[in-house]
């Protein structure tokens, strides 16, 4: 049998996935913004006020990792951490006046980079690719729990 390691759908999946992440880093660069720090400002501009802990599970980043990033976002100003009044070992992140204020900078930023890469891609091959992604992310899952 053989294997060529750049056939395989998952090393395409990666490939594009690397790709589309240092293309809007590229972006962002002008803004002293990274791609990790984005995500977190993209969920608390959806709804501001979540947990360190909430904002690693939708980041789909490990603690040590979120606290890194939101360790910088702090220290430029656009985050700010909070004692939760539910439990003194958490910490709510609510985003600072300057931090809302990045949304309307770097929205057209990741808009305009949508706009470049699905060039020649129609609105229903992008939804078809979007589900087909969904589809073998949930049976990743789904192999992942049955091994639990």
């Amino acid at each position: 049998m053989e294997f060529k390691l750049d056939a395989p759908l998952g090393y395409v999946i990666n490939k594009t996935a690397l790709a589309l992440k240092n293309e809007l880093g590229r972006r962002f660069k002008p803004y002293d913004i990274t791609v990790e720090q984005w995500r977190v400002l993209n969920r608390l501009w959806e709804k501001d006020g979540l947990t360190q802990k909430e904002l690693a599970e939708q980041i789909f980043k490990d603690q040590p990792n979120t606290t890194r990033i939101l360790d910088k976002l702090q220290n430029k100003g656009i985050i700010r951490r909070e004692a939760s009044p539910d439990d003194r070992r958490a910490f709510i992140i609510n985003l600072t006046g300057e931090g809302r204020m990045l949304r309307a900078q770097l929205l057209p930023v990741a808009c305009q980079m949508g706009e470049d890469v699905f060039t020649g891609i129609s609105e229903e091959e992008q939804l078809l690719l979007k589900v087909l992604l969904n589809k073998i992310c949930a049976n990743i899952d789904t192999i992942s729990a049955d091994e639990k």
